[in-house]
């Protein structure tokens, strides 16, 4: 992995398509900007990971599929 220092205004550059810029640092919290392509699919890592833990226990479900529909 790579790790770089930046400074609030500063940016990196990802090829020649993608630049992540700090907005700004307050506290433990950094705010980024990032300016890419709309082809570029950008998410939060919690929300990846959230999302593949929940096609896995998908994949070996060996239940009733019905069960998996929520009554009111």
């Amino acid at each position: 992995m790579l790790i770089l220092s930046r400074k609030t205004g500063e940016a990196i550059q990802i090829g020649d398509d993608i630049e992540i810029r700090i907005v700004s640092v307050k506290g433990d919290q950094v705010k980024l900007g990032i300016d890419a392509p709309k082809h570029v699919e950008i998410y939060r890592k919690e929300i990846v990971d959230e999302i593949q833990k929940e096609n896995q226990q998908a994949t070996i479900f060996s239940g009733n599929p019905a069960d998996l529909v929520k009554k009111p």
